[in-house]
């Protein structure tokens, strides 16, 4: 609630994740899914869900732009790799190849342009096939129309995990494959 009040424009969430939730969003992940990024890992809810799947820690790189966040962060999880910056730089410093993408950021408040540059880097990091997963509180899409058609993005629409205050609904994207003529 401090970082709420103190920061109000990069803390939009009223309550931390519920455990149900960061399960959710990474049941997909096994220890075979290699590297993993995740972009707005706050307080480490969705950190935890992460390792606890099998991620070694050295596998896994957080983008926080919250100075304290970066701290506690550190100090909660040993050998992740904490970067305090923009997820839009994440392509700039993460070596391609990543085995997916977990996104807690409050896209749905960001302009296109920024949800553009945030979501480009991440599928320039990704390896074909792997997916972005974001979880959002409203009932439409995280990712704006026009951003994923620009990027190519197929979008599968996940379960709403009701034991979340508020109620979260996972959506994952993926790109398409281009089909040669």
């Amino acid at each position: 609630m401090k970082q709420l009040i103190l920061r109000p424009h990069e803390v939009v969430a009223l309550a931390p994740s519920s455990d149900d939730l960061a399960r959710a969003m990474v049941a997909h992940l096994s220890p075979l899914s290699g590297r993993v990024v995740e972009f707005g890992a706050g307080t480490g809810k969705l950190t935890r869900a992460i390792l606890d799947r099998g991620i070694r820690p050295q596998d896994l790189t957080v983008f926080e732009t919250n100075p304290d966040f970066c701290d506690l962060l550190r100090r909660r999880f040993p050998g992740i790799t904490v970067h305090c910056a923009s997820a839009a730089t994440a392509s700039g410093t993460v070596e391609a190849g990543i085995g997916a993408v977990i996104s807690g950021l409050p896209l749905l408040s960001m302009t296109e342009t920024v949800q553009m540059n945030i979501i480009g880097s991440a599928f320039r990091m990704l390896a074909p096939g792997a997916s972005f997963t974001q979880f959002t509180y409203s009932s439409r899409a995280p990712i704006a129309e026009g951003v994923a058609a620009e990027l190519l993005l197929r979008c599968e629409r996940g379960p709403k995990i009701w034991a979340n205050l508020p109620p979260a609904r996972i959506w994952q994207y993926r790109r398409m494959q281009r089909h040669a003529d």
